[in-house]
């Protein structure tokens, strides 16, 4: 079984690959074509590539590296997809719609190592990093699903804030990213993919570098060391300091606003004083950050928390509004189809272990 997805290479890549191979260089367009403007199910099914070339593609690589195991739609449209990669293992990938168009979370890990207290997807220890292949992969699986329901819908946004720390898996993803903006390609614009990291600084300074011009997210929950490290243990090794060091690199580096995900506990990080706080965390670079407020969906294994109740959120909010912040609450999708990140993943796994 070929193992090599060909969703995993970017144009520059692919062409290179072929010229290795005694083909043409220039042949890779045409290979694109198929894969992202006509959307092909199979390698076979590239009727304008020469033959010698399709039978090359079809004996080293493949596009399928993973099956539909499980999926739920809910009644806000939100689609949830349980897929099965080669070795077994389960990841999950959602389908959101918005009024400013349709956006798919993916997944970059099967598992996820940075142990987040309230976290539903690290409760399984990552097992390995998903291939950029892998990563398309979710991208066009939802895409396919879309041009077979016939509803001539393209997936216009992408947030990276499925399973997994996704600048743990910093090349593929960036492989990733380079992939779904190629303007000959899907053509995804940098401004509508968002990549979220639980604040791996030194990883932040080199994405900076980069600049590949997608937006950042960084889920920071709490406003001191104390708190942030009792509920996110990445906090031991990369303490706040830090990580705002690594911010300030980024904001001078790419002139671009970041977002601050801030998950609300109740009793536990959603005080007025915990706002004040946070307030203060972040007050000279107010102009250059959106506060994003977060319903924290409850997980079974977790049950030392619970959602902070309306009002709590409505005052924490109100305190951040009065400091002149941009400050949401971000929207949910899918509440009756095990919404939080990792939660259908876990079901099924629950199911086989008692069979």
């Amino acid at each position: 079984m070929n193992t090599t997805s060909i969703y995993g290479f970017t144009l520059e890549q692919l062409g290179a690959w072929l010229e290795e191979q005694g083909e043409k260089k220039s042949r890779a367009q045409l290979v694109w074509d198929n894969l992202y403007r006509k959307r092909v199910k199979a390698i076979s099914e590239m009727a304008d590539v020469p033959e010698p070339c399709v039978q090359l593609l079809r004996s080293r690589m493949t596009m399928q590296t993973m099956t539909e195991h499980t999926r739920q739609e809910s009644k806000d449209g939100t689609v949830k997809f349980l897929f099965k990669l080669q070795d077994g293992s389960l990841i999950e990938t959602v389908l959101m719609r918005h009024k400013f168009g349709l956006s798919v979370c993916v997944t970059t890990q099967v598992g996820c190592n940075i142990g987040c207290s309230f976290c539903a997807s690290g409760l399984l220890k990552k097992s390995r990093d998903l291939s950029a292949g892998e990563i398309v992969e979710q991208i066009m699986k939802v895409q396919l699903y879309l041009d077979q329901v016939g509803r001539e819908e393209l997936v216009s946004h992408i947030v990276v804030m499925g399973i997994g720390e996704p600048f743990d898996n910093f090349d593929n993803v960036v492989n990733f990213l380079r992939i779904m903006t190629d303007h000959k390609g899907l053509a995804i614009g940098p401004r509508h993919i968002t990549v979220s990291t639980s604040g791996l600084a030194y990883k932040i300074r080199e994405f900076a570098d980069l600049n590949l011009r997608v937006n950042l997210a960084i889920s920071l929950h709490a406003p001191n060391n104390e708190l942030r490290t009792r509920i996110m243990k990445i906090n031991r090794g990369i303490p706040i300091e830090k990580l705002m060091e690594a911010i300030d690199y980024y904001l001078q580096r790419t002139n671009q606003r970041i977002t601050i995900e801030y998950i609300l506990l109740r009793e536990v990080n959603d005080g007025r004083e915990h706002a004040e706080e946070l307030a203060e965390l972040l007050d000279s670079r107010r102009a250059y950050v959106n506060v994003n407020l977060i319903p924290y969906n409850p997980v079974d294994e977790h049950s030392q928390y619970q959602r902070s109740d309306k009002e709590a959120v409505l005052a924490f909010y109100d305190v951040l509004k009065k400091r002149e912040f941009s400050c949401s609450v971000r929207m949910e999708h899918g509440t009756d189809i095990d919404a939080a990140c990792g939660q259908l993943r876990s079901k099924q796994m629950k199911q086989a272990q008692n069979l």
